[in-house]
């Protein structure tokens, strides 16, 4: 078996599938799935807590207008919390540490946020 020092960085794979794919795509079976049940089990209730904290903690220090950003930002972070404890697994590849992810993350929301900005101030902005 001849190794060399970037074998580190290849994508791995199991029988054919790239586990990146895998590993963006199981956090989303960690989500709570919406039903019309009036008593809901306990897995529904704690995950529906967790992002109700979540939510909290991040839309406190902000007015209500701050408020419309509440749901984007709050899967946003429930997905990176759930991607990187993926990666505490043994032989587990974490996508974000990708530069490619991480952009396709932050840039729609940098450019969203900067577009914002200059449509509500825009003398603000360009000061």
């Amino acid at each position: 078996m001849n190794v060399s020092f970037f074998d580190q960085f290849s994508s791995p794979s199991f029988l054919g599938i790239p586990l990146v794919l895998v590993a963006t795509t199981f956090p989303a079976l960690l989500l709570p799935s919406l039903d019309n049940r009036w008593i809901t089990n306990r897995l529904s209730t704690l995950q529906l807590w967790f992002i109700n904290l979540i939510t909290k903690q991040l839309m406190t220090p902000l007015d209500k207008k701050g408020h419309k950003w509440a749901l984007i930002l709050t899967s946003l972070m429930i997905f990176l919390l759930l991607i990187n404890l993926l990666g505490l697994l043994p032989y587990t590849f974490t996508p974000t540490t990708q530069l490619s992810m991480n952009l396709a993350l932050a840039f729609p929301l940098w450019l969203a946020t900067l577009l914002t900005g200059l449509r509500n101030q825009p003398s603000t902005l360009l000061a």
